[in-house]
């Protein structure tokens, strides 16, 4: 089984993140929707979605979406959200789920370059042009690559809900490798997650190939212009 397949499903995956920044992610969410100008009537898959919690405040927003993850069990919990205009699936983002369906994209908080093989990544851009109308937005918000290597925290120990997460990094074979390790209820556990270290050239290349023109490029959630040495976030804004 992948590790994303793996550790994803865990209850354990939930509980050590679960103080993400919901500010921030609305902030982001509105300056986008304000950048993008998407009408109210747009149709938006929230690819990669978790949880949901973007899906759900772009549905607050007014908007139609639809989140898709891998993780049987956050679409469990997703789907408790649920109403007219908002639908949770269980999905691999590899696949063409819903042919020209809909007007924006979103693939957010680095929910990509977790395969080993580069015709994966591929196949996702595929997929995701084949599920857009013409015109349509594919938004991408991936780690600034460069400058998450310079600033790695080699190690790190995080207690949640009284669990003591013991968290190391690495860079090994274009990878950014955390090992979590912690113990729970007696029973010692081990995770891993991988994310490939791409950089802006790498996703002008597969967009050139699946046939995407590349808008714009952020920095940031409050969508500042992209500086490789500075910016947290590489944030790519694609037209089919």
């Amino acid at each position: 089984m992948d590790w994303f397949a793996k550790w994803f499903n865990t209850p354990y995956y939930h509980i050590l993140y679960k103080n993400r920044n919901e500010e921030e992610a609305q902030e982001f969410i509105i300056n986008l929707i304000k950048y993008l100008s998407l009408p109210i009537d747009s149709k938006i898959l929230d690819l990669a979605c978790g949880k949901g919690r973007h899906s759900i405040f772009l549905n607050k927003l007014g908007y139609n979406v639809t989140g898709v993850d891998l993780a049987t069990k956050s679409i469990e919990e997703a789907k408790i959200q649920e109403n007219e205009k908002l639908h949770f699936f269980v999905g691999d983002m590899r696949e063409t789920n819903f042919p020209n369906e809909f007007n924006a994209i979103l693939n957010l908080f680095t929910s990509f370059g977790y395969f080993s093989d580069d015709a994966d990544n591929l196949k996702v851009y595929q997929s995701v042009y084949e599920q857009l109308k013409p015109q349509g937005i594919f938004v991408m918000d991936f780690m600034n690559a460069s400058l998450a290597e310079t600033n790695l925290v080699e190690k790190e120990d995080k207690e949640v809900d009284g669990i003591l997460f013991h968290l190391q990094r690495k860079t090994e074979n274009d990878f950014i490798i955390k090992d979590i390790h912690f113990s729970d209820n007696g029973e010692d556990y081990h995770f891993q997650e991988r994310v490939k270290t791409f950089k802006l050239d790498y996703f002008e290349n597969l967009a050139k190939i699946v046939g995407f023109k590349l808008k714009r490029v952020f920095g940031d959630y409050q969508l500042n212009e992209f500086d490789s040495k500075r910016s947290p976030r590489l944030i790519l804004i694609f037209e089919k």
